[in-house]
């Protein structure tokens, strides 16, 4: 078994230093062991975003699986289940199983590995049909992530909250381990990526300087921003456009006194449009682009649940409105939850919960 050479002193004494400085949750001592566990052999390694990979969880996983690979480790990606059309033109090569589709090699894949990275998800019923796999994994497991209120499932945990995207976190993250050098052009890209769509573009979630300075150091690798801001924004279906006019045009409803307003989607509206996973990104965004209006929900029919999105401008806490009322949680101004109720008792549960958040909502500065 071939070992890697250990970090002299001096070296562990500069990183206490820059943790110190980078991070606020996370002590010395677990990103000291995240660095040993990851240097001192090369390894069989499995990465697990969250279900439904959005751009910041499947850029995380393979940004930092590029650079783990790089390094020598052996690194396979296994999603819960497959994520957007829009998101897979990306220049890596990794391996990525879907779960879903594929039990058998995911499942070969947990039993042969020497180590679990889960990224972008904060506790483990995120992983979907991954839950029982990353719950029963008796090895090293590290989390990186950056929502609020993590559980503890895994063995070493990242959890830096400030952060716009789990794609901004890697990146430091792989500077306080010393993994810089392995960092490549694929990885760039993704964790550029990452960020991009975990900010709306740049919309939310960039009030700390540090996520376009790793946005600057990312675009020294010789990524094409614009072709990556085409690749994610302007790659989508006929259908997909056509729902979102459908939605804006005939299921948004705006309610001005309360700066408010919310979209609501059924199945059978979901299957008249043909919906691929992805379809629906960014919806909830749009009513925030309506003059004075602060808070947007978006309500999507499931099988057995309706799921939530929200989004708001200022101060408004949709965090506190998802973990108060739709089981969920997430950042001050995107966040989202789920319901047993039916979608329209949903919407219904909605409307009777604006009048007790008017002031609020009325006092929310933008």
């Amino acid at each position: 078994m071939e070992y890697f050479r250990a970090a002299p002193v001096r070296d562990f004494v500069y990183l206490s230093i820059q943790i110190y400085m980078v991070f606020k949750n996370t002590d010395i001592e677990t990103i000291t062991s995240i660095r040993q566990v990851l240097s001192e052999r090369k390894q069989k390694i499995v990465i697990v975003p969250h279900e439904s990979p959005d751009g910041d969880a499947i850029g995380s996983a393979i940004g930092f699986g590029e650079i783990l690979s790089n390094f020598g480790h052996t690194v396979n990606i296994v999603t819960p289940n497959d994520y957007p059309e829009f998101l897979k033109w990306f220049g890596s090569e990794l391996n990525i199983v879907k779960y879903d589709k594929d039990k058998k090699s995911g499942k070969a894949l947990f039993n042969e590995a020497d180590l679990l990275i889960c990224v972008d998800f904060n506790e483990v019923g995120r992983a979907g049909k991954l839950e029982k796999r990353v719950t029963k994994f008796n090895k090293t497991k590290i989390l990186i992530d950056h929502h609020p209120y993590p559980k503890n499932f895994c063995t070493f945990m990242v959890s830096e909250p400030e952060y716009s995207s789990t794609a901004e976190l890697i990146f430091d993250v792989v500077h306080q381990i010393g993994f810089e050098k392995q960092i490549n052009k694929n990885a760039a890209e993704a964790l550029y990526t990452g960020i991009l769509t975990d900010t709306g573009a740049f919309n939310h979630n960039t009030s700390r300087p540090n996520t376009f300075k790793v946005v600057s150091d990312l675009m020294k690798f010789g990524i094409d921003t614009e072709r990556i801001q085409s690749g994610v924004y302007h790659n989508f279906s006929i259908n997909r456009m056509k729902l979102l006019g459908y939605c804006l045009n005939e299921k948004m409803v705006v309610y001005p006194e309360f700066r408010s307003a919310i979209i609501t989607i059924s199945k059978e509206e979901l299957k008249q449009f043909d919906f691929q996973p992805g379809d629906t990104e960014g919806f909830v965004n749009y009513p925030l682009s309506i003059k004075n209006i602060v808070f947007s929900v978006l309500l999507i029919e499931k099988e057995k649940f309706v799921k939530a999105s929200f989004r708001s401008k200022g101060n408004f806490p949709t965090n506190q409105f998802a973990k108060a009322h739709f089981n969920g949680g997430g950042h001050l101004n995107a966040s989202g939850g789920e319901t047993d109720l039916s979608l329209d008792a949903a919407f219904e549960k909605f409307t009777q919960l604006l009048p007790k958040y008017k002031r609020l909502l009325e006092e929310t500065e933008i």
